[in-house]
């Protein structure tokens, strides 16, 4: 496949890179994470557009460079394969499954610590006001036990960036070119595309459940990558599906 950058891949690139220095140049270096970024549903800084704005948005520099490198490596092949349409869809609905994945999974961390806590003898009131100031009660603790991370830090999460729907082009590709050889960097062993890209979901699937990380920083959105990587799946499936169906009936 040429290896140039294709129409829906420049204009998303031109996309991540604006809100990336519009980050960096207005206001205090926050003020586009409070725009933008995608907050717990929960959270009184929610907004419905984040549901957008935030695949566009990326922590710092290195963050942005390697999700900018594979939607370059990854969706050129597979945007010369779908179309600009079609390619620009089937990255932005994986990017909302991803950030759909990764707030139920919030959602579930949240709701399954507030019920602890209000067994407990907690008022439900008192437990929500202290989390929208930012902070946590110590004696939540020994109640929650190994839950208490992921309770504590579900209501003020914020989530950013474009690995979501970067994680579907992946799928797209390894179904499109399964015999594509891919390798890490920091292990240079070429692996098939049909075996390494499920290698590596199910690696973030790992950490997500676990919460071990292992090759990414441990605040990477671990879920949101499974996510769309599943959506992703899902798309191929259905649209390959529709068009067998089609082509028997014609």
């Amino acid at each position: 496949m040429r290896q140039g950058i294709t129409d829906g891949v420049k204009h998303l690139l031109i996309i991540n890179v604006v809100m990336f220095i519009g980050t960096l140049a207005i206001g205090n270096g926050q003020t586009f994470y409070q725009w933008f970024a995608l907050y717990f549903p929960e959270s009184e800084a929610f907004q419905p557009w984040q549901i957008l704005t935030h695949m566009f948005m990326h922590g710092n520099l290195m963050h942005i460079l390697f999700n900018m490198f594979a939607l370059w490596m990854f969706g050129t092949a597979v945007e010369q394969i779908f179309g600009t349409k079609k390619f620009i869809i089937f990255y932005l609905l994986s990017g909302f499954g991803a950030a759909i994945i990764q707030v139920a999974f919030l959602y579930y961390q949240y709701n399954t610590g507030l019920t602890t806590l209000v067994e407990a003898g907690f008022s439900q009131t008192d437990i929500v006001s202290v989390l929208s100031e930012g902070k946590y009660d110590t004696n939540w603790v020994p109640v929650l036990g190994d839950n208490f991370e992921g309770f504590a830090s579900a209501f003020n999460s914020t989530m950013v960036g474009a690995s979501g729907a970067i994680f579907g082009i992946l799928v797209a590709f390894g179904m499109l070119f399964p015999e594509s050889k891919l390798m890490l960097i920091f292990l240079p062993i070429p692996v098939k595309a049909k075996y390494f890209i499920p290698a590596i979901i199910a690696l973030d699937l790992f950490s997500a459940l676990t919460g071990n990380s292992i090759f990414s920083p441990s605040n990477t959105a671990y879920m949101a990558h499974v996510g769309g990587a599943l959506t992703g799946f899902l798309l191929m499936y259905f649209w390959k599906k529709n068009e067998r169906d089609k082509y028997r009936w014609n």
